[in-house]
């Protein structure tokens, strides 16, 4: 990838050929089946379909999915060509059942879909795990179209391997201001927080989040990846599905939001990613997470209103 000269509020990170020939370096390509600590912390640079057969068997906690859509869309060297759905839906089979194997049995599982293409992913995750809900978050980005409503909505599908699973709903709740203040006997606030002229209150996520900004130039976790995912939105997955010092695992790592993300929250983690750019791109932005472990929107513990 070459660098360009950017304007001085352009934060997009970028790598050199030789930056991106060095950190590729770094990632894995396996040849044989795996052990844990080999393949722990680890970007692995591969084809997820050849990859994720020499993982170890039940070492995952949690599965973090951004599969390419059913959109013809060029990432890297490689096109992912649109087709039709019952294709679609025999490529999700074909990758997705190969995951069952390295999952534990408490295991969370979220896979990310475009509208179009939502109605597949139950279909078929489904003969794998058990459904428990669908989040729609607002994907507010571009200019839309002139002859058809714009399109800002996407889904994540929420899965388990079974009836036990991790849940931490303290650690996900959104700060809210209070409209209506009211207050105790005493004149105390009720249910609610008073900061400077502020007042909120702490209110439990429901399955539609409006409080994500998708990353862009003058964000320093913005990448030239097509579809990055927003880091706040992987965090609030990863708070809820998974415990400290748990493995976080995406076969389809693009520029490595799911590992970083993992990475500042205390989680350990497993990526999987075909293209040179996008791996060299996790390598560098997991070096960065030591120096800049904040994630935008997400202080002290609380998820704002609005990642801006």
């Amino acid at each position: 990838m070459k660098t360009t000269t950017k304007a001085p509020r352009n934060k997009t990170l970028e790598l050199s050929p030789k930056e991106e020939k060095a950190y590729v370096a770094r990632c894995l390509r396996l040849k044989k089946k795996s052990t844990f600590d080999e393949v722990i912390n680890k970007t692995i640079h591969q084809d997820a379909l050849k990859a994720i057969d020499l993982l170890p068997d039940k070492c995952v906690d949690l599965m973090v999915v951004d599969p390419p859509y059913n959109l013809t869309k060029n990432f890297g060297t490689t096109t992912f060509k649109e087709t039709d759905l019952k294709s679609y839906k025999k490529w999700l089979d074909k990758w997705l059942k190969k995951t069952v194997r390295i999952l534990k049995d408490n295991a969370s599982v979220y896979i990310c879909s475009d509208w179009k293409t939502s109605i597949a992913i139950p279909e078929i995750a489904g003969k794998y795990f058990i459904l428990q809900n669908r989040i729609s978050w607002e994907r507010e980005k571009g200019r839309g179209a002139q002859n058809n409503w714009k399109n800002c909505l996407e889904d994540i599908w929420f899965f388990t391997m079974g009836k036990e699973y991790t849940f931490n709903i303290e650690a996900v709740k959104i700060q809210k201001e209070v409209i209506a203040p009211y207050r105790d006997n005493n004149g105390a606030p009720k249910d609610w927080v008073q900061d400077g002229e502020k007042r909120y209150r702490l209110t439990h996520p429901s399955n539609i989040w409006t409080d994500i900004s998708i990353p862009f130039w003058s964000m320093p976790e913005n990448t030239p990846h097509p579809t990055q995912k927003p880091e706040k939105l992987i965090a609030k997955l990863i708070l809820a599905s998974s415990n400290s010092g748990d493995v976080v695992f995406d076969p389809f790592l693009g520029s490595g939001t799911t590992s970083v993300t993992a990475k500042k929250l205390g989680r350990r983690f497993i990526g999987i990613e075909r293209e040179k750019e996008y791996a060299a791109l996790s390598e560098r932005r997991l070096e960065l997470a030591d120096t800049y472990p904040n994630i935008q929107g997400f202080e002290n513990g609380i998820f704002k209103a609005r990642n801006c």
